[in-house]
């Protein structure tokens, strides 16, 4: 569905969580991705860059690494700053899905992968309930990209 069921209560618990990860975009974007890449190597090969990244130290130090870690908590970051005005959130999530189908070619199992990963490191860091409350706001993200996917032909 195009529209997303939000409570008050939920944007703000969800926030309120994100806020927690956020102050610390660039190195907690650039551990999800590590993480990522060392526990599913073959997201590496989309990014022709990495490839011959094996340590996940040299991929810590990467400035392209860490560059694109802080690109994707950005991204996520203005999602849910818009949790609460659905054609807002889906003037982000729409082209950025589009993109990542057409021309990066990203199979869409990866959305959902980095946004456990991102869950992963929360209740690391948080603790179960800062996890709990993020929870719903990655499922929104990935239930609309795979949406923005089967539209383009996935």
């Amino acid at each position: 569905s195009s529209t997303m069921s939000f409570s008050e209560a939920e944007v703000q618990s969800a926030r309120g969580a994100w806020e927690k990860m956020y102050v610390d975009a660039e190195d907690n974007g650039t551990a999800v991705l590590v993480r990522m890449f060392t526990e599913h190597p073959d997201t590496k090969s989309y990014f022709t860059h990495f490839k011959g990244m094996d340590s996940a130290e040299e991929m810590k130090q990467s400035d392209q690494v860490r560059g694109h870690g802080k690109k994707v908590f950005t991204t996520i970051n203005d999602m849910v700053q818009h949790l609460d005005n659905s054609e807002t959130f889906l003037g982000i999530v729409n082209p950025l899905g589009k993109k990542h189908a057409t021309q990066l070619k990203i199979d869409p199992k990866n959305f959902r992968i980095i946004c456990d990963i991102i869950l992963q490191l929360m209740e690391e860091k948080f603790g179960e309930e800062c996890k709990a409350s993020f929870e719903k706001v990655t499922n929104e993200i990935c239930t609309h990209l795979n949406n923005v996917y089967k539209e383009a032909g996935w």
